[in-house]
């Protein structure tokens, strides 16, 4: 199994479909935190939808095309990151996450985030690494400052939920920059 320790009593595991009551049972309790952001927050809500969420990801694994992570935190799922796109041919891929509230403040997200920005661009060899989140979740943006990325601009009204079409902020980092960044 693998596991990377991210702070003390703070680890990042994968998150696989055999996990989807815990994952159910987390997204129940974070779901104020996560359903302003996050459609599956909305969407995963007994454990056939956790299971089916989780179960997408593992088929996107296996096609090399994205995966799940979730933190654990003194052996509580507190949030998790995913690969939401992973694309080999073309270089790049897409990190989204999420963290319960009472986990925030820790910096449980940027250390498992530069984990899976160190994998994507160190490993696997891909040249860009995208975030995107809305302009109001500044939580989100800190982290993407703190990991060193672009601000590249905002797609307007490109993220269609709850109704109303809301704007994306894209951030990214060039495998050129984390070069720069590791000989520092």
């Amino acid at each position: 199994m693998f596991a990377a320790t991210i702070a003390d009593n703070a680890e990042l595991r994968p998150l696989e479909p055999w996990q989807a009551a815990e994952f159910q049972a987390h997204v129940d309790k974070a779901r104020t935190n996560l359903s302003p952001y996050l459609p599956w927050a909305v969407t995963v809500v007994d454990d056939r939808t956790a299971r089916e969420f989780l179960q997408r990801y593992a088929e996107r694994q296996a096609a090399d095309e994205g995966r799940i992570y979730g933190i654990w935190l003194a052996d509580e799922l507190v949030g998790g990151l995913l690969f939401r796109t992973f694309d080999t041919d073309d270089g790049s891929c897409e990190i989204g996450v999420w963290l319960a509230g009472h986990a925030e403040g820790r910096g449980l997200v940027t250390r498992s985030a530069q984990l899976l920005i160190d994998w994507a661009l160190g490993v696997r060899g891909l040249s860009r690494v995208e975030w995107r989140c809305v302009p109001s979740n500044t939580r989100s943006i800190a982290v993407a400052r703190r990991l060193g990325m672009t601000h590249e601009g905002t797609l307007r009204q490109a993220f269609p939920y709850r109704g109303e079409a809301h704007d994306v902020q894209t951030w990214s980092l060039l495998r050129t920059e984390w070069e720069d960044r590791s000989r520092e």
